[in-house]
């Protein structure tokens, strides 16, 4: 996708956010130190970057 309007990047923000907040209420069900456990918490931070780049373009 070249270049994303910004109700599509608007509407990426709200689902990178409810995906962020599902992650989150997941990760104290897994055991800490766990490859379950690892993946979900660097899932959760790739998820905040791609939020913290989109916010960005949209200069919010």
């Amino acid at each position: 996708m070249d270049n994303p309007s910004q109700s599509e990047l608007i509407e990426a923000l709200r689902a990178l956010d409810s995906t962020i907040a599902k992650c989150k209420k997941a990760l104290p069900k897994l055991k800490t130190g766990t490859a379950s456990h690892t993946l979900l918490i660097r899932r959760i931070k790739a998820l905040e970057i791609a939020t913290a780049l989109i916010r960005r373009e949209l200069a919010l």
